[in-house]
């Protein structure tokens, strides 16, 4: 496992956390030279992590040039389709075995977000907070995983749907749902609640993007 291994995962992350962020774009051009010098990382380990990003599709051919993947409609539907079942799955797992404090901390996290309600970016970053802490209370490693992957796809969206007018109120109350059904500890009332917030969520990009 040398040098470059853990040079090569250092890239890797840093560039994953950049198009995670929004800091790239879908669209935009990820140039060797360029990504060397913001990171200070050489340029193989760059070379080396785009070079995986492309084969995840997270990366796409532009020419000679390599530019951040958007979804097209089937993707995001299929993404869309996966994602609904595995987070469904989660809130059905937290139901059953979060402890009292993960409990606490989703219930806090849905009262601290009405705060931020008219402001779409935050409320995205928080939205993702939210479910990353319902993946973990799920305390199954694996689904973890999985949706570690979904959610480093849905990266690749332009825009989030939370930028929709009233749709982050109508975000909050969904998860205010969610959440009461994991305290309650009905596993298929969350997974319900989960699957019809995502569903939700899907509906109102779809009527963005038909604009």
């Amino acid at each position: 496992m040398g040098e470059i291994k853990s040079g090569q995962k250092d890239a890797y992350q840093l560039i994953l956390d950049a198009i995670d962020t929004g800091t790239y774009r879908p669209g935009d051009r990820l140039v060797e030279s360029e990504l060397a010098e913001r990171f200070g990382v050489s340029r193989t380990p760059i070379r080396e992590a785009l070079q995986r990003l492309e084969t995840q599709s997270m990366l796409a051919r532009d020419g000679r040039s390599l530019i951040v993947a958007s979804l097209d409609h089937n993707q995001l539907a299929e993404l869309y389709v996966v994602r609904t079942e595995l987070e469904g799955l989660a809130a059905r797992l937290a139901a059953r075995h979060a402890t009292p404090e993960e409990v606490r901390v989703l219930r806090g996290m849905v009262e601290d977000d009405r705060k931020i309600v008219k402001d779409p970016k935050a409320l995205s970053r928080a939205n993702r907070r939210f479910h990353k802490q319902i993946h973990l209370a799920s305390h199954n490693r694996y689904l973890v995983q999985q949706l570690d992957l979904v959610h480093r796809s849905m990266a690749l969206l332009a825009t989030t749907s939370l930028a929709v007018e009233g749709r982050g109120a109508a975000a909050l109350t969904e998860h205010d749902k969610i959440v009461a059904a994991i305290e309650a500890g009905d596993g298929d009332a969350a997974y319900r609640a989960l699957k019809d917030h995502i569903s939700q969520a899907f509906e109102t990009r779809l009527k963005v993007g038909s604009d």
